[in-house]
């Protein structure tokens, strides 16, 4: 008799799974791979420039190229190392108000980083901080503060 009770009361939610309204036994089909690379965050044990530094030989090359024009010269601007432990190319400064594509370049070397530039909500005037991987191709000594150039691509 208790089957026979527990069949009844149960039987009508065994549908529900089909129409929505239950827990469903289908498996979810899987998150389509991201447009963009990703740069992995370095390991927390990481304590040297190079292990902190996840970007690839192919991202660096990229990187390093310059474009062939198009772009807008922001200004000049005082660069230090930003979070080391934050992963990409990127410079963090008060040249723009928005987050662009851009590149920095060392005047000195001529030697160009291509970039995303992120507003800092500071005075233009008041430095940049630049990644930890931008800084290296640029072959930049990472306590020194030298003058950058940036642009927006």
């Amino acid at each position: 008799m208790r089957i026979f009770l527990l069949a009844a009361l149960l039987g009508p939610l065994a549908g529900c799974a089909t129409l929505g309204l239950g827990p469903s036994t289908k498996t979810a089909a899987p998150a389509p791979a991201p447009a963009a690379v990703v740069t992995p965050m370095p390991k927390p044990a990481a304590t040297s420039a190079e292990a902190l530094d996840t970007t690839t030989a192919a991202q660096r090359a990229e990187a390093a190229k310059k474009p062939s024009g198009g772009e807008e010269r922001l200004g000049a601007t005082i660069a230090s190392l930003g979070d080391p432990t934050q992963p990409g190319f990127w410079v963090r400064t008060g040249l723009v108000s928005a987050e662009a594509e851009g590149r920095i370049e060392d005047p000195r070397t001529g030697k160009s980083a291509k970039v995303t530039l992120i507003p800092s909500g500071k005075p233009a005037g008041s430095g940049s901080e630049v990644s930890l991987p931008a800084l290296r191709l640029l072959e930049v000594p990472l306590t020194e503060l030298p003058e950058l150039v940036v642009y927006r691509l």
